[in-house]
């Protein structure tokens, strides 16, 4: 996690897109890290009422991070309390389900298969192979992995994953996190954060952390890890007495719903490679600049990494980062949309609890 190149990659991997609803931009860029890490997925429309975006910060390796990003929203979609119209335990059940799917032998081979691509990746670059033929499939390379590699004594990834997601149902926002990316909000120019940096000096975390064996030094769960929540990580969930949710490290994520109101301006979800070099009001202010004179989303993502990144290791601004920004279409035409009600302090509407209906639209909260 710590091995730095002697110069940044800074080419980016940018994207564009819209709906009758949202516009957006995305960009990610490697920058000092030896590997790229950070994954992410973007769907507009998920369905005909609904648009999932997620960020994916991976650590110990990128295969946790790809495997959410392949399949979190599909478990978020296919849950019967999605169907039935309750997203909160869908994408609650989503998150926790990662974990069980990838201590399974067919997401031990998935995990096999995302860490063969890149090696054959790196391998390419390198040249020592040649890139594969037509016809030689990822479906193929999945598909070849035999049961040898799944034994009953495999407990888990390793490597881990933060996951910070977006949907957006007709009026309705709804955020989950699990780590330290982060969710913002712009209501007209002011900085709400619909998600709350998992860190192991946090009180509740904390407090969690050692009632499961655990401990806290210099700012590390047992020393080593320096989130409290993530996806995968699974010497850190080893407690047979404790349910998923109570485990040292979990990925039982905090989530976050608000109203949208013709006030909210736009939404961006990064990875900590940003918000270690700038506040969420900082990106917020920023990004409200440049939308003046800059169409294109993705370019004002682009520009927020340029600002971030460090001229030399050795500091902030030397971690892979990934940057989605959302664009609102008004004005909104659901009927619940309500008329402007005061605003909540950002230290008001953090997720505190495992779920908290904000105040910046409304006041009603319940944890």
């Amino acid at each position: 996690m710590g091995i730095y190149l002697s110069s940044p990659k800074t080419e980016k991997v940018s994207e564009d897109g819209e709906n009758d609803r949202l516009r957006y931009g995305l960009s990610s860029m490697q920058g000092w890290r030896a590997t790229m890490e950070d994954a992410h997925a973007v769907y507009p429309s998920l369905d005909t009422s609904t648009s999932f975006f997620g960020v994916y910060d991976g650590h110990g390796g990128d295969e946790v991070s790809k495997f959410c990003a392949k399949f979190l929203h599909q478990e978020v979609l296919n849950h019967e309390a999605y169907s039935a119209g309750d997203i909160d335990t869908s994408i609650r059940h989503a998150f926790l389900r990662m974990d069980e799917m990838m201590c399974g032998q067919t997401g031990q081979r998935e995990l096999a298969a995302l860490m063969a691509e890149k090696d054959q990746a790196k391998d390419m670059i390198e040249g020592l192979i040649s890139p594969p033929k037509y016809g030689e499939s990822k479906g193929q390379t999945d598909g070849g992995s035999s049961e040898e590699g799944a034994n009953s004594d495999y407990r888990g990834p390793s490597a881990g994953s933060t996951a910070c997601v977006a949907i957006i149902q007709n009026a309705q926002l709804l955020v989950a996190n699990a780590g330290d990316s982060r969710c913002v909000l712009s209501r007209k120019g002011q900085a709400y954060d619909m998600s709350r940096d998992h860190k192991p000096d946090l009180q509740a975390e904390k407090e969690r952390i050692r009632n499961a064996g655990g401990y806290v030094r210099c700012g590390r769960v047992n020393g080593t890890l320096n989130m409290s929540r993530a996806i995968g990580d699974m010497e850190l969930k080893q407690n047979k007495s404790l349910p998923a949710e109570k485990q040292i490290v979990t990925a039982n994520p905090d989530i976050c719903t608000v109203e949208l109101c013709n006030d909210d301006d736009f939404l961006v979800l990064a990875c900590d490679g940003i918000w270690d070099c700038m506040s969420s009001q900082e990106v917020v202010d920023f990004v409200g600049k440049q939308l003046k004179h800059e169409n294109r989303l993705s370019t004002v993502c682009e520009k927020v990494m340029d600002k971030c990144l460090a001229p030399a290791t050795g500091g902030e601004g030397c971690d892979n980062m990934t940057m989605i920004l959302v664009q609102f279409k008004k004005p909104f035409t659901i009927a619940t949309v309500n008329k402007e009600q005061p605003l909540a302090s950002n230290q008001d509407s953090e997720c505190n609890g495992s779920t908290v209906t904000s105040n910046i639209c409304h006041s009603r909260i319940s944890i």
